[in-house]
């Protein structure tokens, strides 16, 4: 899919403007202890203003494609590792780079293929970067740590693809459920002096999606959505709870709460983060 911004001069005149806010975007943003590096925002920001200066959009709204961008931000009140797990030490990324709050994004793609069935893209970036300290020694993936300044990667890069089935719609409610297919792109690496370490897990994970809307006014929506599934060597979560405000039958805005929750203890290595978002949202129907 290609979204075209030079139709006419004016249009041009679009394409200009859009080009020099992203000069002003810096690739990477850098900070001291409890602050973060996020790379990948740009282009979740380029769809934002992309989105808004598309001739005709606002006449689309019957379409059965629907776009959502999510940005906002993001504190973890836990995340803890151990790599390996039998002989590593246990020790805390939050406590190196902070609770936060970090910057985070999103974008999400429905196509409704069929009033009852839909197919959902996500794509969910996420990385923080920041310098801190180790208390203690530490030994992570093969490498040995003394106690002292560290920098700390925490990079957890989400892709799913996701069917679902409404299976009920009333005058207010409407539910929806099916399953999720998560590729996790994930990795966490220490940099001190002179020792340097990272450890990499790119995997499948199936989940189970549940999604709920209840309508309280002509305009006005309250959403919540849900990827999870749980077993015995781990699990995922994905919850978030929004209300909505329909612009138009083709735009809205939406603001709420998400929580990231989960992790792995197998053989290899033990991790687990529980993740908070303050969210907000601009969805647009075509």
């Amino acid at each position: 899919m290609h979204i075209y911004l030079i139709a006419a001069n004016r249009d041009s005149l679009k394409e200009h403007c859009i080009g020099k806010i992203l000069e002003k975007i810096p690739d990477t943003h850098m900070q001291k202890r409890g602050e973060t590096m996020f790379r990948g925002n740009r282009p979740l920001l380029f769809v934002i203003l992309a989105l808004t200066l598309v001739p005709g959009a606002a006449a689309a709204g019957d379409g059965k494609f629907r776009m959502e961008v999510e940005l906002g931000p993001v504190w973890q009140s836990r995340n803890d590792v151990r790599i390996p797990n039998e002989t590593g030490t246990e020790f805390s990324l939050r406590d190196i780079q902070g609770f936060g709050p970090f910057a985070a994004g999103r974008l999400t793609l429905d196509y409704s293929f069929n009033p009852k069935h839909e197919i959902r893209l996500l794509y969910a970036p996420l990385t923080i970067t920041s310098d801190g300290e180790l208390d203690d020694p530490v030994f992570f993936a093969g490498e040995s740590f003394e106690a002292g300044p560290v920098k700390a990667i925490y990079k957890f890069k989400s892709y799913r693809v996701t069917y679902r089935y409404r299976f009920y719609h009333g005058d207010r409610w409407t539910w929806k459920i099916g399953i999720t297919g998560k590729i996790r792109d994930a990795k966490i690496e220490l940099r001190g002096a002179p020792s340097s370490a990272a450890d990499t897990d790119l995997g499948f994970v199936p989940l189970v999606h549940l999604d709920g809307e209840y309508r309280f006014a002509d305009r006005w929506k309250f959403l919540m959505n849900m990827d999870g599934l749980a077993a015995p060597q781990g699990r995922a979560f994905d919850v978030s709870v929004k209300t909505q405000y329909d612009l138009s039958k083709s735009w809205a805005l939406a603001a709420g709460y998400r929580m990231l929750e989960g992790g792995a203890d197998v053989d290899r290595l033990y991790t687990f983060a529980w993740l908070h978002y303050a969210t907000g949202s601009i969805a647009f129907r075509f």
